[in-house]
């Protein structure tokens, strides 16, 4: 279990480290959406490692979506 939570935290850290850069990368392109998306990414990202939010969201039962149509 402790193993895991360190991969984890390892993934997660380096998943911010990586939108952090594309933040600036889009920034320097002036991507301003672009930006803005990715930092929004950035602050989820810091919010799930802190503990602040679930890595996952609750929508409701699976049975309630409805079913994926192949074209």
């Amino acid at each position: 279990m402790s193993q895991h939570l360190h991969d984890r935290s390892d993934t997660l850290d380096y998943v911010q480290a990586m939108l952090g850069q594309m933040r600036l990368m889009a920034q320097a392109e002036r991507c301003d959406m672009l930006g803005y998306l990715i930092e929004m990414a950035y602050i989820e990202c810091s919010d799930i490692i802190r503990g602040k939010r679930p890595r996952r969201l609750e929508v409701g039962d699976d049975r309630e979506r409805p079913a994926a149509r192949s074209a």
